[in-house]
């Protein structure tokens, strides 16, 4: 064998030998959750009302951020723990006006870095839910929320009859994880997203037999 022949087979068995070395391991799911949590913090910054704390992750938010839904006993314990911090309306009303509940609906504005602490947010319903057939604009990622109040035999919202979808829709509104555990709906009261008047309004605009939902 001549040198040139010796010294490609020795090429030629580092070669396969390097082929089959071990790939390098794929990270884990932890390790990915790391590296994902280090990467929001290294991009984002204290700026306004808009804090760093909005990346911290409660329980819900940690259970369903992922392609499989948390055991059982994780949803019930996330529904418990939801249904536990609803704070019901002070003096058992639950109605305001239906026409300052359809503004909040309507506006979308809130909670970014630019909008003064006192200022207050809207509640974005149309971008999830049609409501009034008046708007055409609307989003379909939660169910039609039209005829809300008549479908459900609320005539008289102030009856002993309708305490029960009252009391349903107020906890919906506060914390709908009380009633699914992944809900993608926003806990407006639980997060301060809206205050108990505006959530008034909004059931009014639901419920209210007067209002355009209901028509």
């Amino acid at each position: 064998m001549t040198m040139n022949n010796t010294l490609f087979s020795f090429a030629a068995v580092a070669l396969v030998v390097g082929g089959c070395a071990a790939p390098k391991p794929e990270p884990t799911a932890q390790q990915l959750d790391a590296m994902t949590q280090a990467m929001m913090k290294s991009s984002f910054s204290d700026k306004g009302i808009a804090k760093l704390d909005r990346l911290n992750q409660d329980l819900p938010q940690k259970a369903c951020s992922s392609d499989q839904m948390p055991a059982h006993a994780v949803v019930e314990q996330i529904q418990s723990q939801a249904l536990a911090s609803v704070q019901w309306p002070d003096g058992g009303r639950y109605l305001g006006d239906w026409k300052s509940g359809e503004k909040i609906a309507q506006s979308g504005r809130g909670q970014t870095w630019n909008d003064a602490a006192d200022r207050a947010n809207g509640g974005s319903c149309y971008n999830c839910h049609q409501i009034s057939k008046e708007e055409l604009s609307y989003g379909t990622i939660g169910p039609s929320l039209y005829h809300y109040g008549k479908t459900r035999g609320v005539s008289d919202p102030y009856s002993a009859a309708s305490a029960p979808i009252l009391q349903y829709t107020w906890v919906k509104l506060w914390n709908s994880k009380a009633y699914s555990a992944c809900s993608n709906m926003p806990r407006f009261g639980h997060e301060k997203l809206l205050t108990q008047d505006q959530l008034r309004d909004i059931m009014a605009l639901l419920l209210d037999p007067k209002s355009p939902v209901n028509q």
